[in-house]
């Protein structure tokens, strides 16, 4: 099954206007890790991008990670597309790129064994329950994007890992939330459009449109229960940032995990300056 990666900087260029763009070292070391290990058991990878985020994974010796390439594709996201509010955007535009069926797969998060996906049209990683302060009422958006026949009380669909199989729903669901995200001009809350457009409108969507939505798993399966399929370190990456004992002991585990199962990158990681220390 091909995949792909993607990364948008105009977010990071927009919380950091002053500073370069940089990849903190766990994140490297888990795009790694997802990409050597899909390609691995589960077929090619590419990664999505613009400009800036080429030129880091090429002054990193990175471009090969991707068995499939990189594509630039990323620079052209419309202006009116605030980063800082939408600043997962890019995922969208991304899969917009790619032929399907195709899976999509954020950076943090690594599928370590074969999948199958036989029978699906559309999977997410799991479901999220509608917590009022993620997911609230539609009242509580500042836009005139049209939400008639939208069922509200389904749940949203988490999209670190998820398939597309149906280009025509696929198409329809990457044109709704880009609407959706150049109708909210005036949004001022990062976490609520963005996961609206990219996760709660998935749901939204299949149900409208009577195409079955699928999970891999569930959120209690996946992070307390001692599964070894799937590993998403979103809710990790705060603690390794404040922590520095707790970031040096996550990235020695992914360092010693790629020198074991693939070798052939140890030289290359090892001369990052930011990897070093780990490997």
């Amino acid at each position: 099954m091909k995949a792909f990666h993607s990364c948008w900087t105009a977010p990071f260029k927009a919380r950091n206007p002053n500073n370069q763009f940089a990849i903190p070292p766990f994140e490297i070391l888990t795009t790694v890790l997802s990409a050597l290990f899909w390609q691995k058991n589960n077929g090619s990878i590419s990664m999505v991008c613009d400009k800036t985020a080429y030129d880091f994974y090429k002054a990193n010796n990175l471009i090969d990670l991707w068995d499939d390439g990189i594509k630039i594709l990323l620079d052209d996201i419309p202006k009116e597309i605030n980063p800082h509010i939408f600043w997962a955007a890019g995922k969208l535009f991304a899969l917009k790129s790619m032929e399907k069926p195709c899976a999509m797969i954020d950076t943090d998060f690594i599928v370590w064994k074969k999948l199958s996906f036989d029978n699906i049209k559309l999977a997410a990683i799991h479901s999220e329950e509608l917590v009022p302060e993620t997911y609230p009422s539609k009242e509580s958006f500042c836009t005139d994007f049209d939400f008639s026949g939208l069922d509200w009380t389904i749940p949203a669909a988490n999209t670190a890992f998820s398939f597309f199989g149906d280009k025509d729903f696929t198409d329809y669901y990457i044109k709704t939330a880009i609407d959706f995200m150049l109708c909210c001009k005036n949004a001022d809350n990062p976490l609520i459009y963005m996961v609206f457009a990219e996760q709660r409108l998935l749901a939204m969507l299949a149900k409208q449109k009577n195409i079955k939505l699928d999970y891999f798993s569930s959120l209690p399966e996946l992070f307390t229960s001692g599964q070894t399929y799937f590993t998403h370190t979103w809710g990790f990456k705060q603690q390794m940032q404040q922590n520095p004992n707790i970031m040096h002991g996550f990235c020695k585990k992914c360092a010693d995990r790629i020198s074991k199962e693939f070798p052939e990158w140890t030289d290359i990681l090892s001369n990052i300056d930011c990897l070093s220390p780990y490997f």
